[in-house]
C-alpha cells in the first residue's frame, strides 16, 4: 500500500527531499522506496509478524524509515512516547505481547549520524533493538499500530488501529488542506504522539512533501513539556519549515516567543492545533502574527483527526468540517457521534460495531462545522443548579499570558474553582483571575483558587498531546489533603522555572554547550558532591534523636559514598585534568551553597538538608534524562565521560520515590517548612553555581 506511493513519488520527484533529519544526510524520494523495502525485507525475516514491536525513539531519519518499513512489512508497532514512565512502559510491552523493543541509545556517536548515508538497522541510527520475552495476545486482525490512550478511568487500554484506516486518515488530511501545501513539515510533537505519526508524517509523506524530523532537543524540546520556544521559533525560521501541528501549549509559546523577538514566519502555511480546546484569544494573537492556524479535532479511536478548518477562516470556537471519510451529528442529549473508519478495538478485545460515542459536548452549526463546548463527563453543577463545561472557563484563563495550565473544578459548590499553574516566575496570578473573570458571566467566574506545580505525563496529571487527566489531579489536590511532597513542589515552582531559565542550564540540557564548559560543570559538581557525604553525617548526628530519619541518612550515606570520584572518572575521560580540579579551589557561588547547608545543619532545624536533597535530586534527574545524552552527541564524547550524570540520574529516579514517602510521612508544620524553605533557597544557590560556569560556543566533533 505504502510502497506504492512511494514508488510513485520517486518517479515524479526523484530528486525532493522525503526525509531531513537536519543532523544528518537527508533521505529523497529516489532513494527512499529502496532503503524502506531493504529494511521491511529484514524485519520479515527476523521477526513474528503476528506480533508487535516497541518503538521508544527520538525524532530521526533511522526511525522515520523504521516507520514505513513496518507499515510495509505488516508487522504492528507499537508506539511509546518517551515520557512514558517504566511501569507505563512495562505495562503496555507485556499488555500487547511486544516482542521487540527500539529505543534510543543516549550515547549514539555525532559521527556516525552525520556520515551514514544509509542508517543500519541493527543497530538503527543509534537505536538498540531488545528482544522481548513476552508471549503472544490476541490482536483485532488487521492491526497496523497500538497506541495507548491517556485512561481517564481504571488501567489504560491500547487501541488497534489498521494501516487502511491510518492511511484514509492521512489522505483526508491532505485532501483536506491541498496537495500544495506537501512542503517541508516539521515534527514538533513527542515521538509516539498518534496525531504527529498520521497527520504529520504519514500525510506529508503521502503528499509527497518533505518530513522535517530533527531530534527533539534542536527544536528546543529537550524538555518537552517545558520547551525553549526561542530555539523553537529559530529553528523555524532556519530549517524553511512550511507546516506544524501544534497543542495549544505549544502554540501559546511560540506566539509568546514571536511577539517578545519581533521574528515572523511568512514561510508558514499550515499551523494546525489540536489535542485541547485553544483559547479563542490564542488563535486571534497568532493570526495578527501571520500564524495561518486551523484549529482541529480528533480521537485516538478515529485514527487521530476528525475535523480540520479550512482556509477561509471558521468562526470562533469551530472545530472545522468532518473530514471526507467522516460522518457526523450531534445525540438528542448534546454528544457528538462519529461514523466511518474506525478503530479495530483494544488489545483483546474487538470494538462492537456501530457509531462511536465521543463523550465530547458540541453542536454542528448550518454549515456543517463542528463546534466542541466541552466533555459530557466533566460537566460542573453547581449548587445554584448552572452547567458549566470546564474546558470553557479553562480557556478564559489560559488566554492570560501569566497562566500555563488551568484546571476548573466545583461541582456541587456555589461557583467554580480553579487549580492553577504560573506561566513565569513572576506570574501575578491574582490579576490573571480578575482579568479572566471579567470576560465570564457572573455563575461561571472563578470564586477560589489554588497555585499548584504543573502537570505533565510524568506525574500522571496529563496526556501526551496536552489533555488534562482531571481524575489523578483531583485525586492529588482535591480527594483529600495534598501529601507534603505535591505541596513541596507547588511550594518551588517558580523557583525551579528560574532554574530552568538560566543560560547555562538551558544550554546543558539541549546539549548546546562545549566541552570546556562541560569541564566547569563538572568541576564545580566535585566541589559540592564531595560535601555530600559529610553534610549527610552531619545531619545523621544532629537529627540522631529520630530513628525514622536517621535510618534514611544511613541510607543515604551508602547510596552516595564514591560519587565524587565518579565525577573525577568523568573529567579525565573528557579529556581535563582530575587532579588541577582535586587541588582547585570552588567557585565562590559553589563554597556559598555548601556553606549555607552546613549552616543550616547546625544552627537552624536540621530536617532543612532535606530540602538540599529535594533540589540536587530532582536536577539531576532532569540533567542525566535529557542533558546527558544531547551533550554527548554534540561533543563527540565516550559514554565514560558521562557516569556521574547518568548513574546518578538512575539511582536519583529511586531516590525521588523515597523521598517522597518519607518526607509524606512527616506532619509537623515547622519540619515542612524548614524543608520547604531550604528547597526554595537552594533553587537560588544551585542556580547560581550553573550561572557562574563560563560558556562557550559548542562544537560538533568532527
Amino acid at each position: 500500500m505504502i510502497a506504492a506511493t512511494l514508488r510513485a513519488h520517486a518517479a515524479r520527484n526523484p530528486e525532493r527531499i522525503a526525509i531531513d533529519p537536519v543532523n544528518a544526510a537527508p533521505i529523497s524520494y529516489a532513494r527512499l522506496p529502496g532503503l524502506v523495502a531493504e529494511m521491511a525485507t529484514r524485519l520479515r525475516a527476523g521477526h513474528d509478524p503476528a506480533r508487535p514491536i516497541a518503538l521508544k525513539l527520538d525524532h530521526g531519519a533511522g526511525p522515520a524509515l523504521l516507520e514505513l518499513a513496518l507499515l510495509d512489512a505488516t508487522i504492528p508497532v507499537l508506539s511509546l512516547p518517551g515520557f512514558f514512565t517504566d511501569p507505563q512502559i512495562q505495562h503496555a510491552l507485556a499488555e500487547c505481547g511486544a516482542q521487540a523493543l527500539f529505543e534510543t541509545s543516549p550515547f549514539e556517536s555525532a559521527e556516525s549520524r552525520r556520515t551514514a548515508s544509509v542508517p543500519p538497522l541493527f543497530p538503527l541510527g543509534g537505536a538498540a533493538r531488545t528482544m522481548l520475552s513476552n508471549g503472544p495476545v490476541p490482536l483485532p486482525g488487521g492491526t497496523a499500530r497500538i497506541t495507548f490512550t491517556s485512561g481517564s478511568t481504571g488501567t489504560p487500554k491500547g487501541v488497534c488501529l489498521s494501516a487502511r484506516h491510518m492511511l484514509a486518515v492521512a489522505q483526508g488530511v491532505v485532501d483536506a488542506v491541498g496537495a500544495e501545501q506537501a512542503g517541508r513539515h516539521l515534527a514538533l510533537l513527542p515521538p509516539g504522539i498518534l496525531l504527529e505519526t498520521i497527520a504529520g508524517y504519514f500525510a506529508t509523506i503521502l503528499a509527497g512533501g518533505s518530513y522535517v524530523c530533527p531530534p527533539q532537543a534542536m527544536a528546543g524540546l529537550a524538555d518537552p513539556f517545558r520547551p525553549d520556544f526561542a530555539m523553537m521559533l529559530k529553528g523555524i525560521a532556519e530549517w524553511r519549515i512550511t507546516s506544524l501541528i501544534l497543542v495549544p501549549e505549544y502554540l501559546a509559546g511560540l506566539v509568546a516567543a514571536m511577539e517578545a523577538s519581533g521574528t515572523r514566519l511568512p514561510g508558514l502555511t499550515l499551523v494546525a492545533v489540536g489535542g485541547a480546546r485553544t483559547p479563542p484569544e490564542l488563535i486571534d494573537r497568532a493570526r495578527a502574527l501571520g500564524l495561518p492556524v486551523r484549529q482541529g479535532y480528533g480521537l485516538t479511536e478515529c485514527g487521530s483527526v476528525v475535523s480540520l478548518e479550512d482556509a477561509s477562516g471558521d468562526p470562533d470556537g469551530s472545530v472545522g468540517r468532518p473530514l471526507g471519510h467522516i460522518k457526523a451529528w450531534i445525540a438528542v442529549d448534546g454528544e457528538i457521534l462519529i461514523d466511518g473508519p474506525l478503530c479495530l478495538g483494544t488489545v483483546g478485545a474487538e470494538r462492537a460495531p456501530g457509531p462511536l460515542a465521543t463523550g465530547d459536548l458540541g453542536h454542528i452549526d448550518d454549515q456543517g462545522r463542528l463546534h466542541i463546548s466541552g466533555r459530557k463527563s466533566c460537566l460542573i453543577i453547581t449548587s445554584h443548579g448552572r452547567n458549566i463545561a470546564p474546558e470553557w472557563v479553562e480557556s478564559a484563563f489560559l488566554a492570560q499570558p501569566g497562566i500555563a495550565q488551568a484546571m476548573v473544578h466545583g461541582d456541587g459548590l456555589p461557583a467554580p474553582e480553579a487549580l492553577l499553574v504560573p506561566a513565569r516566575p513572576d506570574s501575578d496570578l491574582a490579576a490573571a483571575v480578575a482579568a479572566a473573570n471579567a470576560t465570564l458571566p457572573a455563575y461561571a467566574r472563578i470564586a477560589r483558587w489554588r497555585e499548584v506545580a504543573h502537570f505533565t505525563p510524568s506525574n500522571g496529571q496529563l496526556t501526551g498531546n496536552g489533555r488534562l487527566r482531571r481524575n489523578a489531579i483531583a485525586a492529588a489536590w482535591l480527594d483529600r489533603e495534598p501529601a507534603f511532597f505535591t505541596l513541596l513542589e507547588a511550594a518551588t515552582t517558580r523557583q525551579r522555572m528560574r532554574f530552568l531559565a538560566i543560560g547555562q542550564v538551558q544550554a546543558g540540557l539541549a546539549g548546546t554547550i562545549g566541552r570546556e564548559t562541560y569541564l566547569g560543570y563538572l568541576a564545580q559538581a566535585w566541589h559540592h558532591v564531595r560535601h555530600t557525604v559529610p553534610l549527610l553525617r552531619a545531619a545523621r548526628a544532629a537529627l540522631a534523636h529520630r530513628p525514622d530519619l536517621a535510618a534514611a541518612l544511613d541510607d543515604y550515606i551508602e547510596e552516595e559514598d564514591g560519587h565524587d570520584e565518579w565525577i573525577l572518572s568523568d573529567i579525565a575521560h573528557a579529556g581535563g585534568d582530575p587532579e588541577a580540579v582535586r587541588a582547585s579551589e570552588p567557585a565562590p557561588a559553589t563554597r556559598a551553597m555548601v556553606d549555607h547547608a552546613y549552616h543550616r545543619i547546625a544552627s537552624g532545624n536540621p530536617i532543612a538538608f532535606f530540602g538540599m536533597v529535594f533540589v540536587l535530586e530532582s536536577v539531576s534527574v532532569a540533567l542525566a534524562q535529557r542533558g546527558a545524552s544531547a551533550v554527548a552527541e554534540r561533543l563527540g564524547l565516550p559514554s565514560q565521560a558521562f557516569t556521574y550524570l547518568t548513574s546518578h540520574g538512575a539511582l536519583d529516579q529511586e531516590h525521588m520515590l523515597f523521598f517522597a514517602n518519607l518526607v509524606n510521612g512527616l506532619t509537623d508544620p515547622a519540619d515542612r517548612a524548614a524543608i520547604t524553605t531550604m528547597a526554595q533557597e537552594m533553587f537560588g544557590l544551585f542556580g547560581a553555581m550553573f550561572a557562574a560556569i563560563p560558556m562557550e560556543t559548542a562544537h560538533v566533533a568532527a
